[in-house]
C-alpha cells in the first residue's frame, strides 16, 4: 500500500467501480492532439534532465475503486488520496520514519504556549500551470476548509485558528485560539491554487476533476470508472520523478486485479490473504512485502436506530460474533484483533482493553434481558411483535468484507437474529446510504493518521452529511477526552486520554472492532527502490526507477 494522503486523520480504505482497460507497451508516436502535444514536451523536458540514466516507464497501478475529488480538501478516500499525493503539497509531510519534515514550508517555528506557527515557505515554487505558488495560496485554502458552504470534512482541524496573518509572499503566522497539539500536522493538507478556484461552485468546480497541483505529478486525463493518467513533472521543486507516467487503473474485482497481475498488465496490487499464500509461483517478477497496516474493519451501527440504542445490545452482538472464526477465515493468520479504535502499533493502544469473549448464551441473556425473546418458537428473537433483524451493507469488490457479513450473517442466526446483507457500488453506497445515514450497519475499514486524534471520528459535533461520525455516537465524556486530547502536546499526557478513549469505545461498541489486517503490496521487480519504512511503503516513489534494459512500456 503506497502512502496516504498523512495528514488526514481518516480516510475510507477501499472502493469500487466499473470497467477495466488493459495498458500494453506501445511504440512512440508522434503527438497528434493538444494532450499528447504536452504530454511530448513533458516527456522531453525529463529526458533532457536525465539525459540517459535511468528515466522512463510507466507504473501502472490497480485500485477497487475510482475516485472521488481530484482535491483534496473534499477528498475522504483513499482512490482520490493515492491521486492527489501525487499532484499536491502540503506545508509539511511525514518522513520515512514519521518524522514531521518541511514540504512546502522550508521551516516554521512554534510558539511555547502552542498557539502560534510561523512558517517560512519555499520560494521559486510553481504550480504545474506555470503560475508562482505563494502564502495566498494558502490562505486561500485555510478560507475553503472553514467555509461552511464548502463539503470538507477536515473543518474541525482548522475552525480553532484564531487569525491566518500574511507577512510576507512567503510567510504566514497562524494563531490559534486554544493549544492545538495536531496544529503542525494538519498543515499536511494538500494546498490549492487561488488563481483556480477562486470564481465559481467550489464544491463542483471543474478544477475537482482536472486538478492543478505543485507536486511530482502532472495531471492528463481521468476516465471515469476506467483510469486515472499523470505524467511527471519536470520542474518539481525536490527534482523530477525518475518514473514517466503513473498510471491509476480502475479494477473493481480483486479476482480479477489477480488475474491482471498473472498477466502482468499491472505492477502493483494489494493482495488478499487467499491470494498472498497462493501459487507462489505466480510471483516470480513480484516483490512481496508484509507487514502491519495502520488501520482496522469493523461493524459499525446506525445510533440512530432503534435496534441498536443501548449499548447491552450492542455488547450482546458483540458476544454473539465469532471474531476469531472471521480472522482465521478471512486473514488466514495474516492480521490480529482489533479491540477498539486504535491499531496494536499506535502509541495510543490500550492493552488493558480486552477482546470480547464470543459466547452466544451470554449474548441471549441480555438480549431477553430487554425483552427480544423467541416468543413463536420459530428460531428468531421478536419483540412486540417484530422480529430481530437488520441489514448490513458493504461495498463490492472487497471480498474479505463480504465473506466478513456472511460469517456475522451465520454466526448471529445461531441467537435469533436474521440479518440481511447488501452489496453496493461505491459512489451509491458512500453518497446515497452512509452520508444519508441511510443504512443499519455497515461493514467497512478505516486507514488512520498517525496522530491519535480522532475528533472528526467520534465527536458528537462531527454529524453531518458528509462528515465522518455517520454512526451519529454522542458522548459527553468522549467529547471531552477528545477536546483535551487536542490541547496537550507532551505524548505520555495525550496517550493517558487516548487509552481511555479507547477503553469507553470498546464498552460502548459503536462499532465491532473486527481485526487488523496486514498490509500485503505486491510491486514488479523491475521497479528499483521500494523499500518498507515504518512509514509504510510508497514514502520514496519519486527515486524508484527501471533500469533502462528492463523498461516494459516506451515513453511517449
Amino acid at each position: 500500500m503506497k502512502k496516504k494522503l498523512f495528514f488526514l486523520f481518516l480516510v475510507f480504505c477501499f472502493m469500487g467501480c466499473k470497467k477495466t482497460e488493459t495498458v500494453n507497451p506501445v511504440r512512440n508516436k508522434s503527438p497528434k492532439t493538444t494532450a499528447d502535444a504536452q504530454r511530448h514536451r513533458i516527456s522531453n523536458r525529463v529526458k533532457q534532465i536525465f539525459g540517459n540514466n535511468n528515466f522512463g516507464d510507466y507504473y501502472v497501478e490497480s485500485s477497487i475503486g475510482d475516485a472521488s475529488y481530484l482535491n483534496p480538501i473534499l477528498a475522504s478516500d483513499s482512490a482520490s488520496s493515492d491521486i492527489n499525493n501525487f499532484v499536491f503539497n502540503g506545508l509539511v509531510k511525514y518522513d520515512k520514519n514519521i518524522n514531521i519534515v518541511g514540504d512546502l514550508a522550508e521551516s516554521w517555528t512554534v510558539s511555547a504556549d502552542g498557539k502560534t506557527i510561523i512558517f517560512n515557505l519555499k520560494k521559486n515554487i510553481k504550480w504545474h500551470d506555470g503560475k508562482q505558488f505563494t502564502a495566498e495560496d494558502v490562505k486561500f485554502t485555510y478560507e475553503k476548509l472553514v467555509d461552511p458552504k464548502v463539503k470538507t470534512p477536515y473543518s474541525s482541524d482548522f475552525e480553532l485558528v484564531k487569525k491566518f496573518e500574511i507577512i510576507n509572499p512567503y510567510k504566514i503566522k497562524i494563531t490559534y485560539k486554544e493549544p492545538f497539539s495536531p496544529g503542525l500536522i494538519s498543515w499536511g493538507m494538500g494546498i490549492i491554487p487561488k488563481h483556480i478556484f477562486q470564481y465559481g461552485d467550489f464544491n463542483t468546480h471543474p478544477a475537482n476533476r482536472k486538478p492543478i497541483g505543485t507536486g511530482p505529478y502532472k495531471f492528463v486525463e481521468w476516465k471515469t470508472d476506467e483510469k486515472i493518467v499523470l505524467v511527471a513533472n519536470p520542474d518539481y521543486f525536490e527534482g523530477p520523478p525518475h518514473i514517466a507516467k503513473y498510471i491509476y487503473r480502475i479494477i473493481p474485482d480483486q479476482a480479477v486485479q489477480f488475474l491482471e497481475l498473472r498477466n502482468e498488465t499491472i505492477d502493483y496490487m494489494g493482495l488478499t490473504p487467499d491470494q498472498y499464500n497462493a501459487y507462489p509461483s505466480i510471483f516470480t517478477n513480484y516483490n512481496k512485502f508484509r507487514y502491519p497496516s495502520f488501520g482496522y474493519a469493523y461493524l459499525g451501527y446506525n445510533l440512530l436506530n432503534p435496534l441498536f440504542k443501548e449499548k447491552e445490545i450492542r455488547q450482546a452482538i458483540v458476544h454473539s460474533i465469532n471474531k476469531k472464526e472471521i480472522i482465521d477465515g478471512i486473514l488466514l493468520g495474516l492480521g490480529v484483533p482489533a479491540t477498539g479504535p486504535y491499531p496494536p502499533t499506535s502509541w495510543a493502544y490500550n492493552p488493558e482493553v480486552s477482546d470480547y469473549e464470543y459466547n452466544p448464551e451470554k449474548a441471549k441473556k441480555i438480549f431477553q434481558k430487554f425483552g427480544w425473546i423467541d416468543s413463536d418458537k420459530d428460531g428468531m428473537l421478536d419483540k412486540n411483535g417484530k422480529k430481530f433483524e437488520f441489514t448490513i451493507i458493504t461495498n463490492q469488490g472487497n471480498k474479505s468484507r463480504a465473506v466478513a457479513a456472511e460469517l456475522i450473517q451465520a454466526h448471529l442466526k445461531k441467537v435469533g437474529i436474521k440479518i440481511n446483507i447488501r452489496i453496493l457500488e461505491w459512489s451509491t453506497f458512500i453518497h446515497q446510504y452512509i452520508d444519508k445515514k441511510n443504512f443499519d450497519a455497515v461493514i467497512l475499514g478505516w486507514q488512520l493518521s498517525r496522530d491519535p486524534d480522532q475528533y472528526p471520528l467520534w465527536h458528537s459535533s462531527q454529524q453531518k452529511e458528509g462528515q465522518y461520525n455517520f454512526v451519529s455516537y454522542q458522548n459527553k465524556e468522549v467529547d471531552k477526552l477528545l477536546e483535551e486530547g487536542r490541547r496537550i502536546f507532551p505524548e505520555k499526557q495525550r496517550q493517558k486520554i487516548y487509552r481511555k478513549i479507547h477503553k469507553i469505545l470498546a464498552e460502548d461498541q459503536p462499532y465491532t472492532f473486527l481485526y487488523v489486517a496486514d498490509a500485503l503490496p505486491v510491486i514488479h521487480k523491475r521497479f528499483i527502490g521500494p523499500e518498507v519504512a515504518p512509514l509504510g511503503i510508497g514514502w520514496n516513489f519519486r527515486e524508484w526507477y527501471v533500469p533502462k534494459a528492463n523498461q516494459k512500456y516506451l515513453v511517449k
